[in-house]
């Protein structure tokens, strides 16, 4: 269904936009997307997925180690072998594509076709065939997430040739076909720069060590393992790059210990030979859409505020995978991203839209837990919440609090930064925070002292 819709543009000419109207309108073409679309379809709404690339995939096309669907699947694949699976069956459907197609904004449109006017929203791209505009009942946001650079490190030094994120040299190795050097030295520990340091060992690139600035690593153990102890790549850990050395090529970098508070200490400089430094040193979900949209972002995994229906504050946007929250598996981002089309879905088609939430809870994290997703309830039912600890801990427990009283507590176990853990929150414990009057649940992760 199209129509064209007159927009004036500078120079006073007015052109026509084609408008397609769809039910949900998805925005992403990677792992998240491709479950969302599908679930999304399967429930029987008309689907749309806007994709920037020229493939669909993700960044999964260039992730050819093995590793993925052991839960989804059953089975180990390589990311491109993973990819393909969602690939073929979005072929196998009806869901519109819009390939190399770059989203420019997220509006609330009054006048939208086939939607009511206070759900609708028009997603307006600029794609090869020029500016289109799709109105949709409901946007689901899975752009994924980006590296964080040097520049948001602030390593000191000279700006030579020779510096790369890890996502960027996996794509020069795995997709170019492109040697990004010779001899390299990895900042972070976190998965990718674990699995560039098995990678360029492989494509003949010696890897003098990879650094850590926390005295643990920050990747999945068998990560650690099956990249660095196979190969016998050293781990220093409590250690970070302090300066980068070179003119037109990196020469060389300076690697200082640091101390308690994470500050280099003075004499514990020392000069590693490379003409490579790769950084793999957080990810950063990709927001800019969602804040020009008017969603509010959590500050501290700067993913969207979601209820559990993983439903944005702003009516009609929903969120999942690492544009989220960034996941450690892809297993688990096809997880929540189904979860996320299939509500979608339904609030498009009609169950949610205009529906008045039960109650409003906010959820927030405290003791060692960095963050709590999702950020508000709206429902007494069973809840699952995600979490990370911000350090690794041998014996700790999950606690519920409302209004200081303590309505759950967990097992005792480990918990690492690495791994997203998950909690389920019964429908009682909600009801019993609503009974108590309480306006916020709290998620504890508390260590407990070993006997």
């Amino acid at each position: 269904m199209a129509e064209f819709k007159s927009s004036a543009i500078d120079c006073g000419v007015v052109e026509a936009i084609q408008t397609q109207a769809f039910e949900v309108v998805v925005i992403g073409g990677g792992p998240a997307g491709m479950a969302a679309a599908l679930a999304a379809h399967k429930a029987g709404a008309r689907v749309a997925i806007v994709e920037r690339e020229q493939h669909l995939g993700g960044i999964l096309r260039q992730c050819i180690h093995p590793g993925f669907g052991l839960s989804h699947f059953k089975q180990e694949l390589t990311g491109p072998e993973y990819a393909q699976r969602f690939i073929d069956q979005v072929h196998a459907t009806d869901i519109a594509l819009f390939l190399d197609s770059m989203v420019l904004g997220i509006d609330e449109a009054s006048d939208a076709p086939d939607a009511n006017d206070a759900e609708a929203h028009t997603v307006t791209l600029m794609s090869p065939a020029g500016m289109l505009q799709l109105t949709g009942r409901v946007v689901v946001l899975a752009m994924g997430c980006r590296e964080r650079t040097r520049s948001e490190i602030k390593i000191p030094g000279s700006r030579p040739a020779g510096v790369f994120t890890a996502g960027l040299a996996q794509r020069y190795i795995n997709i170019e076909n492109l040697k990004p050097g010779s001899r390299a030295v990895i900042l972070g520990s976190g998965d990718i720069g674990l699995i560039m340091a098995r990678r360029c060992t492989l494509e003949g690139i010696s890897v003098e060590g990879v650094y850590e600035l926390m005295p643990y690593a920050n990747g999945l153990r068998r990560n650690v393992k099956n990249c660095l102890d196979d190969f016998g790549i050293p781990l220093h850990l409590s250690t970070t790059v302090t300066r980068v050395i070179g003119h037109d090529r990196v020469e060389a970098v300076e690697v200082s210990q640091v101390d308690e508070r994470l500050a280099p200490i003075a004499r514990t400089e020392r000069i590693v030979p490379c003409d490579t430094l790769l950084l793999s040193v957080g990810l950063i979900p990709e927001n800019e859409l969602s804040v020009a949209a008017g969603v509010e972002l959590d500050p501290r995994t700067r993913g969207a505020v979601v209820d559990q229906s993983l439903q944005t504050g702003v009516p009609g946007i929903f969120a999942c995978g690492n544009v989220l929250h960034v996941h450690d598996l892809a297993d688990n981002v096809t997880t929540e991203s189904e979860r996320a089309g299939a509500t979608a879905a339904a609030y498009a088609m009609g169950a949610g839209a205009g529906a008045v939430p039960d109650c409003e809870l906010t959820v927030s994290p405290a003791g060692i837990a960095g963050y709590a997703l999702p950020g508000r309830i709206t429902a007494a039912a069973l809840t699952k919440l995600n979490f990370r600890v911000r350090r690794p801990v041998n014996a700790a427990c999950v606690r519920i609090l409302a209004d200081g009283e303590e309505l759950f507590v967990g097992k005792v176990r480990a918990f690492k930064p690495s791994v997203m853990e998950s909690f389920p929150l019964p429908a009682k414990v909600i009801q019993r925070a609503l009974d108590l009057g309480a306006s916020e649940i709290v998620l504890s992760v508390d260590p407990v002292e070993e006997a």
